[in-house]
């Protein structure tokens, strides 16, 4: 462990946020071009807003159980992001979110900057409690509480409009899961500050029947007089982006599908944000679903044809039926003109545990509680370990797992951990986690240590673990104290994930990757141990990656796991 070394650290916290380059994803190439995705990791359905300067970006993501929750990106260029804070802390009412809601809470949200009271707004749809927002004065400031402003089942993907003369309105899609209805845009107008409903919802657009089935994600803007509505449509898998325009907030609309897979590969891009910059170029950030990697952000150009926006380029030759304003996603495309060359930034993924305040990185996977674990200022991080139910099956009921996404195709990632044990079955290690998981752990057994594999398939379904022994291990030591002595242990472990390949029946690609555990007792030379396991995603998210702890029900006293670093390489 770093120890007393790292309390240096903790005198200069701006230090500990230089500008971080990935090992394994940097879109910047460095010569004035990027190669998408720009954000080789799960931010499902983003969206972006220009900052109150005009020469900042700002871009949040649906985080659903994960907390804290709302991530906030901020760029100069569209292409560089780091992740400088998250607007939300714990999920309203806490006794639900208290405990894991997989694939519940923050769906969709929008951000956007109200220059009448010059306040930053972030709206979301809880899919089974309605539409909450939360405030602040500057996105990397204080978030306010969490507000249901429209309280009901079934309302996801809001977004407000402020108009010229300051009135607001709100567009939002429906869930079928919760209202049995689907595949409809709605507008309503709001209170001038958008926290009370003052009208009715007003259906604008209906994709039933049609190829625009399943239209949601809206998102509203107004451009030389014209209401917009940009959405997706079609499905996730498959689907495309439309642009709706409009004489007026409620209608009637008229549309144009304006990026699609065309002669790519690139499944699905749609659902995003588009922004207008200083030098009057205009950009759409939008999401493709990688299954268990998530759904990875990619930034399209806009031109503008007749008064329609056309994203990314026209391909080349025309598909067999392509429509006149539709464009195809770019691999690589020159940078956005922001007036000036912005250093190289990713959103940093390794972790030294050097502060006192967790990594932006990091999730847990229920509001926080402090029985999951804190940092230090002695350089590591303590996970304490989950205590399991009476009836426990698998860890889908843990709130403590201290997760990351995953932040490319193909990556290392690997831990230097101790567990401290004070009680037989205590265990903790590494873990890719999704509805189904894989953790590399130690485990005391009796007086030493089992290096062991857990497996669990269909964890959502309730299905028990597998557990496989991989080696036996001696105590690295021992307390020398009679009252509830601890046996430590040390290791290394290492979890590789490598992008599979191959390709789906409708020639999009295939995002399948295996991983593969190894260990090491010096840091040096490593073993690969343990079965190869699939990665798959999670209840709405990509599979994550980080740490586990847990112990069977009934013990007194708590065992934990101190994580002295988290390092991502290639």
């Amino acid at each position: 462990m770093k120890h007393y070394l790292t309390t240096i650290l903790l005198l200069f916290p701006l230090m500990m946020q230089a500008q971080y380059k990935s090992q394994v994803w940097c879109p910047d190439n460095g010569d004035g071009t990027f190669t998408n995705p720009v954000i080789n990791a799960d931010y499902s359905d983003p969206d972006v807003c220009v900052g109150a300067s005009g020469e900042d970006f700002y871009l949040t993501a649906s985080s659903f159980n994960c907390i804290p929750g709302l991530p906030i990106l901020h760029s100069k260029d569209l292409v560089n992001w780091e992740i400088v804070n998250h607007a939300v802390k714990a999920l309203p009412p806490l006794e639900r979110y208290n405990i894991p809601q997989h694939g519940n809470g923050v769906w969709a949200p929008s951000i956007r900057y109200n220059q009448y009271n010059q306040t930053y707004y972030i709206y979301w749809g809880d899919p089974d409690l309605g539409v909450f927002v939360t405030t602040a004065q500057k996105p990397e400031g204080e978030w306010t509480e969490p507000q249901c402003v429209i309280p009901g089942k079934g309302m996801i993907d809001t977004t407000p409009l402020w108009d010229e003369d300051g009135k607001c309105y709100l567009v939002n899609g429906w869930a079928n899961s919760r209202c049995q209805f689907n595949s409809v845009l709605t507008v309503r107008e709001m209170s001038a500050d958008g926290m009370k409903q003052i009208g009715d919802p007003v259906i604008v657009f209906d994709g039933n029947g049609t190829e625009d089935r399943t239209a949601e994600g809206p998102k509203f803007y107004k451009r030389d007089g014209w209401y917009w509505i940009m959405c997706p449509a079609g499905g996730v898998p498959v689907g495309h982006q439309l642009a709706m325009r409009s004489k007026s907030p409620f209608g009637p609309y008229e549309s144009k599908r304006v990026l699609a897979t065309g002669n790519t590969n690139i499944n699905g891009p749609h659902q995003g944000g588009w922004v207008h910059l200083k030098s009057g170029e205009d950009w759409f950030l939008h999401f493709q679903d990688k299954e268990a990697y998530g759904r990875v952000v990619w930034l399209e150009p806009v031109e503008w044809k007749d008064n329609w926006p056309v994203m990314g380029t026209h391909p080349q030759p025309l598909p067999k039926g392509w429509e006149k304003y539709c464009g195809q996603p770019v691999l690589k495309y020159k940078k956005p003109d922001v007036g000036k060359a912005c250093p190289v930034q990713n959103p940093v993924e390794s972790d030294e545990f050097n502060t006192i305040q967790l990594g932006k990185q990091w999730q847990w996977h229920a509001n926080y509680q402090q029985t999951f674990g804190m940092p230090t200022p002695y350089g590591y991080m303590r996970v304490f370990c989950h205590k399991q139910s009476e009836d426990y099956k698998n860890m889908w009921e843990a709130g403590n797992l201290l997760l990351q996404k995953t932040p490319a195709d193909n990556f290392t990632a690997t831990a230097k951990i101790r567990l401290s044990a004070k009680d037989e079955g205590q265990y903790g290690g590494i873990t890719v986690f999704g509805k189904d998981y894989q953790a590399l752990v130690l485990k005391r057994v009796g007086d030493e240590f089992q290096l062991q594999q857990i497996t669990c398939k269909n964890a959502d379904k309730g299905k028990p673990e597998e557990v496989k022994t991989l080696a036996t291990l001696k105590a690295t030591m021992k307390d020398q104290v009679d009252y509830q002595p601890a046996l430590h242990c040390d290791a290394y472990l290492q979890l590789k994930v490598s992008y599979l390949g191959g390709k789906n029946a409708d020639g999009t690609n295939k995002h399948e990757a295996s991983v593969q555990f190894a260990w090491s007792k010096d840091g040096k030379k490593y073993q690969t141990v343990g079965d190869k396991f699939t990665m798959r995603q999670g209840k709405w998210i990509g599979a994550k990656i980080g740490i586990m702890a847990a112990e069977p029900a009934g013990k007194k006293v708590r065992g934990w796991v101190d994580v002295d670093w988290f390092r991502i390489t290639r």
